[in-house]
């Protein structure tokens, strides 16, 4: 399933994108050590049923989700997506599809052989194509084909529509080799990832004009050269149907057809249930009830201890009868028809059930990482002890157990940007950065200059009564020095009763004055005790999902809004942390703080500081205790947390929820913003309007290609804005580009694989992405099918695809399709 979170349409330079949804290998332990040796850790295996081709039938149909119809058939073009890249690896060339440990393994289905042939004074690669490969007209696949895709993507024709593709624009020719088997390929500059090229391979009738390219590519596929062909797109059904491939010279395709429809996320349990799909990503809910489903087999027609009606006590059940058949007959109709509705709601789950006996679940963990990205462009996190402090700060390891571990999957933090767990060269690397330790990012947030009580403090640069203080519109000038003056009358007048009051208790006797400082002491403790009940609830308030309403929470203190007939009065005033600021403000100016931005307890107010809540109907982030938030220069040190609402997104909301809660325990205040999934990337992330994020990036055997853009040094462009490429936290060293480079270049594996770890130990240090975890991979797969479920690294296999033997070819039509 698609997650939200993953940039859409990332082609190589695209990262290969089958993820994205808002999730899957045993990753080594880290918190924080880095050994100098390449890390042997094993991935978790992939969970696909095996079973060699002779125990799977001929014939037959399966039927695959997918997020949506692909917008293009071409992988090479900005949009092309996840369902892009499922449908054409069952009908174009994939010369070196990876393999179940991450690594490009060459495919004998097109290759016989390819290798560096000569280093000095070019690169030469030479191509050995199988015999055997032609395309679906009849054609040999050759150097044309090779000839036309590279001069379709190295970037020197616009009339191309294309996404940037690293490596093809270092290619100085492509020549025929000995006979019309053999293509040579010869590189202007040396390219370690070549293996990258060429997959797909698209017939020179699509690549060889920018019209095929760019438009006859997008809805059809007439020549193509893999296990199945495309048969038909129905957009009204929202499928794509493949059939067998009457001219593949491969091993023969299980199935007849192979059948991709659009189900979105939160239809597929329905689809599944309906036997409209045989195979569908799902999320964790759905996986629960096929568990359920399964455990519950053979309960002798027991009612369901969970769905509907489930949480009904028998003392619930007797009194809705009871109203059902009272005498009250409105009462009686409502309770009739409350009860007739939850009766369907019932029976729907338990067909539904039923039905999702026939499913199990395939799971493992999916080749793609999700991240925490600090926007390190502007704001606090421009600086690098800022960001390097909301590391320190995190328990990487809580939130990997959050995710995975209620799935049973190995819940380890991630330890590299570049590589992940089973991975040839996988290294943690976030040593660079240094493990979860509060009192240290406490200490680097005091070293940039965030302080508690900061927020209460003018600019260290601002003298009163200057310029700089007089920046603001004058009705708000003139109102702060009345606001002062009135501070100043009201403290003289206070002076002047304290000095008559002080003479009064001269002439007290001790037994009052004893009394008296009883009283005093028993108030103060019942202020404090108020106070801190304020705070609790209101910390309580900054975690939970979404942003509070205020003026509807009728906190304690909260004066009733003045009503005027019918209707309340509107009061202007600011959102609560905003006048939370302010008010803190103006008790400074009256002396009613301490040094430490404590409040005095005869200052206290039973419902907060006054001015802290806004109008009722006003949406504003909850206050963060008044002792507990830095700041700095007047302003408190507050991060924009942007994400996604939609009911995919659950697990991602989760994470933030918890990160809100560590960043709070060193001071750092979390605006959360929740945006719809569709806009959540595009207008958020991309756009850089964020400050925190949670999205994900896939698993590549080609870090040093895929991996450039995703961290390089953003540049300035000519109108002033920044290119950031795919680095959309903005965070980039000149020393990181280097490495990628030299990496790019470097043909010996080994040597390029030290060069990678290098790189990723300075993006740990740069902390501007923090890898937290990779995503679970869960995969409803019919029972009776074999080789598809949950791959892992590994690309599938289409024409192993199938039912098992000892199931009738025609079986999945028992279930209704």
């Amino acid at each position: 399933m698609s997650h939200v979170g993953v940039p859409r349409g990332t082609v190589r330079k695209r990262r290969s994108l089958a993820l994205l949804t808002t999730g899957v290998l045993t990753i080594p332990v880290l918190a924080g050590c880095s050994s100098g040796s390449e890390e042997t850790s094993r991935g978790v295996p992939q969970d696909i049923a095996p079973a060699a081709r002779e125990a799977v039938a001929d014939g037959s149909t399966v039927t695959w989700a997918v997020d949506a119809l692909p917008a293009t058939f071409n992988a090479f073009q900005a949009d092309a997506d996840s369902a892009t890249t499922r449908i054409t690896g069952a009908l174009l060339p994939t010369l070196f599809p990876m393999d179940k440990s991450g690594q490009p393994k060459l495919n004998p289905d097109y290759l016989e052989s390819a290798k560096v042939i000569e280093r000095e004074p070019k690169q030469v690669v030479l191509y050995k194509l199988n015999q055997q490969a032609v395309w679906s007209d009849g054609r040999e696949i050759g150097a044309p084909d090779f000839v036309a895709q590279w001069r379709a993507l190295r970037g020197k024709d616009s009339a191309f529509w294309t996404a940037r593709n690293s490596g093809y624009e270092r290619i100085e020719k492509i020549e025929r080799g000995a006979d019309d088997l053999q293509v040579r390929v010869t590189f202007a500059k040396p390219y370690a990832d070549w293996r990258s090229l060429f997959s797909p391979l698209y017939p020179k009738e699509i690549t060889g004009s920018p019209d095929a390219f760019n438009d006859g590519a997008r809805t059809a596929l007439k020549t193509t050269a893999g296990p199945f062909v495309l048969k038909s797109t129905s957009k009204s059904k929202g499928t794509v149907t493949l059939a067998r491939n009457p001219r593949w010279w491969g091993d023969k395709a299980k199935l007849d057809t192979l059948v991709f429809r659009a189900v979105a996320a939160k239809d597929r349990t329905q689809a599944l249930a309906d036997g409209t799909v045989d195979v569908a990503d799902i999320d964790a809910g759905t996986a629960d009830r096929i568990t359920l489903a399964r455990r519950d087999r053979g309960g002798n027609g027991q009612p369901l201890a969970h769905g509907p009606g489930s949480e009904i006590t028998p003392a619930q059940a007797l009194r809705s009868w009871a109203q059902a058949h009272g005498s009250d007959e409105d009462a009686a109709e409502i309770a009739q028809a409350a009860r007739e509705k939850n009766r369907k709601a019932v029976v729907a789950y338990a067909t539904e059930q039923k039905a999702l006996r026939d499913f199990a679940v395939r799971k493992s963990l999916e080749p793609a990482y999700t991240q925490l990205a600090l926007n390190g462009e502007s704001g606090p996190l421009a600086d690098d002890r800022v960001r390097r402090a909301v590391a320190r700060a995190l328990d990487r390891q809580e939130l990997a157990q959050t995710v995975l571990g209620p799935l049973g999957l190995p819940a380890k933090p991630l330890g590299s940007h570049l590589a992940l767990a089973g991975q040839p060269g996988y290294k943690d690397g976030s040593g660079a950065l240094g493990e979860q330790n509060t009192k240290e990012a406490q200490a680097l947030l005091a070293d940039a200059g965030w302080t508690r009580g900061g927020a209460a403090q003018p600019p260290k640069d601002t003298k009163a009564g200057s310029e700089a203080e007089k920046k603001g519109d004058k009705d708000d000038a003139d109102a702060e020095k009345k606001t002062a003056g009135d501070t100043k009358e009201d403290q003289e007048a206070e002076d002047k009763d304290a000095t008559s009051e002080k003479a009064e208790e001269k002439d007290e006797e001790a037994e009052g004055e004893d009394e008296k400082a009883e009283d005093s002491a028993a108030e103060r403790k019942k202020a404090d005790q108020a106070s801190a009940d304020r705070d609790s609830e209101d910390s309580a308030a900054s975690r939970e999902e979404g942003l509070y309403i205020v003026g509807e929470d009728n906190k304690p203190g909260a004066p009733a809004p003045a009503t005027v007939g019918s209707a309340s009065a509107v009061h202007v005033l600011a959102p609560a942390r905003t006048a939370s600021a302010q008010g803190t403000a103006l008790l400074r100016q009256a002396g009613a703080l301490g040094e430490d931005g404590a409040v005095a307890a005869t200052d206290k107010q039973p419902g907060g500081a006054a001015g802290a809540y806004a109008p009722v109907g006003t949406a504003a982030p909850a206050p963060a205790a008044a002792k507990g938030q830095l700041g700095k220069d007047g302003k408190t040190l507050t991060l924009r947390f942007v994400l996604p609402s939609g009911p995919g997104s659950q697990s991602l909301r989760s994470v933030g929820d918890k990160i809100a809660v560590m960043l709070e325990k060193i001071g750092i205040g979390t605006e959360i913003t929740k945006v719809p999934d569709e806009s959540y990337f595009k207008d958020h992330v991309a756009s850089g309007a964020y400050d925190l994020a949670l999205y994900s990036w896939p698993a590549t055997a080609y870090p040093a290609t895929d991996g450039r853009p995703i961290y390089a040094k953003p540049e300035p462009a000519t109108d002033g804005s920044l290119l950031v490429e795919q680095n959309y936290t903005r965070v980039g060293t000149d020393h990181i580009d280097q490495l990628f480079d030299k990496a790019a270049a470097e043909l010996d594996e080994k040597a390029a694989r030290e060069l990678m770890k290098q790189a990723d130990a300075r993006i740990w240090a740069a902390a501007g992405s923090i890898p937290l975890f990779q995503r679970p991979q869960l995969v409803a797969v019919d029972k009776k099918l074999a080789n598809v479920g949950a791959f892992g690294f590994a690309s599938p296999r289409y024409q192993d695809i199938g039912f098992k033997n000892r199931q009738a070819a025609g079986s999945p039509a028992d279930r209704k399709k």
